[in-house]
């Protein structure tokens, strides 16, 4: 590239600013000196997290869909969001329905006919007692014809006509009601009350359905500052769907329990000496929670009250220095207070009416003695 006069004309054809490489190949000198341009933008697609498959060797369709749509749109728990407790889910068959009953009066007519089937029986086959037979005389003697086969069917029919009609009888009563079941299988809930009759094959559950209230041995909570707390509640309940709350869950009384102790964990509990506003929040928070914890087993939560609220043991003794210090240090600030009133004004009235004249170090020494003498006598008539 030197400029010489033979290169006059091959400068004036080709541009100016490039350079010639190795392999004759052109590069723009301005593609050097330029900015580096920025990197296009790259859709990513959403994450996918893949599933197990069940028994068959099928995928559940939707979960993992909603997985991946769930951290590409921001609604997943990768987001930040709150995540709402999982409610309890019981068979949506397994709801109360009434069962079929006869009245009282039916059992007692089927078990007398079976008594009466088995006296007459009795006669026909001539084995009456033999203060019956010489009731009867010769009518007795007349009908016997002996225990055969037709005299023992007689005798298992009208058995079990008296079996049947006595032992399915029973007494409903008021605030219970009974859970039938059939070898496994529900069939009903009696809530009538008064003599009736049941089919003895069935098995009953006896279920109080009244208005209950249960009171709790004091457990663990905590406060809005997370000071630890023991906390007794009051719960006012009742069962209201007999079938989920007797076959829906092995046992809902613990189960309530379990629930309220699992409430009181979640929710903070007002403190001891908090204001009535700060009370009834956290018993509408008790009540809604445990009373949504509770429903899908059948039992109604009308209240969950706390009763008695104090500090746990150790934090208790903590509180307890604490305040008696505090109460040391203001009953030390009052002393101390007026002890310097009296000083300051012992030592005016003497200037002022003019008694001694002091300088500043005879007004420093009356002045301690003066404090010295003061907090001496405070102590000896202080509590």
């Amino acid at each position: 590239m030197g400029g010489g006069p033979a290169d006059g004309g091959s400068a004036a054809v080709r541009p100016v600013r490039l350079i010639h490489t190795e392999s004759t190949t052109e590069i723009p000198v301005h593609l050097l000196f330029r900015d580096a341009p920025e990197p296009a933008p790259v859709r990513l697609r959403p994450a996918v997290v893949a599933r197990r498959a069940d028994a068959d060797g099928k995928v559940p369709q939707g979960q993992g869909q909603g997985q991946g749509q769930g951290q590409g749109t921001g609604t997943g728990t990768g987001t930040g969001k709150r995540v709402r407790s999982v409610v309890p889910e019981v068979d949506p068959e397994l709801v109360e329905r009434p069962a079929r009953v006869l009245p009282g009066l039916a059992g007692v007519l089927a078990g007398v006919c079976g008594v009466a089937g088995c006296a007459v029986t009795s006669w026909w086959a001539g084995v009456l007692p033999p203060l019956v037979a010489q009731a009867l005389g010769p009518a007795a003697r007349a009908g016997a014809a002996g225990l055969g086969p037709a005299q023992w069917a007689a005798y298992a029919g009208a058995g079990a006509l008296g079996l049947v009609g006595f032992g399915g009888l029973a007494r409903g009563r008021t605030g219970r009601a009974w859970v039938l079941g059939l070898f496994g299988r529900y069939r009903g809930t009696v809530r009538r009350t008064g003599l009736m009759w049941v089919n003895p094959l069935l098995l009953r559950r006896r279920v109080d359905v009244r208005l209950r209230h249960w009171r709790g041995e004091p457990v663990r909570a905590a406060d809005r500052s997370g000071v630890a707390l023991r906390v007794a509640v009051l719960v006012v309940w009742r069962v209201r769907d007999t079938a989920r709350a007797t076959l829906g869950v092995e046992d809902h009384e613990a189960y309530l329990r379990e629930c309220v102790e699992a409430a009181l964990v979640r929710v903070p509990v007002a403190a001891p000496g908090a204001g009535k506003g700060a009370v009834e929040a956290a018993q509408d928070a008790l009540t809604r929670l445990v009373a949504a914890d509770t429903a899908p087993v059948g039992v109604e939560v009308f209240a969950v009250r706390p009763v008695r609220v104090e500090y746990a043991p150790e934090v208790a003794a903590a509180m307890h220095r604490r305040r008696i210090a505090a109460l040391d240090a203001q009953h030390r600030a009052s002393v101390l207070g007026s002890v310097v009133d009296s000083v300051e004004d012992t030592v005016t009235r003497l200037t002022m009416r003019g008694l001694v004249e002091l300088d500043d170090y005879e007004r420093k020494v009356l002045v301690k003695d003066l404090t010295v003498a003061f907090c001496a006598g405070r102590g000896e008539t202080g509590p």
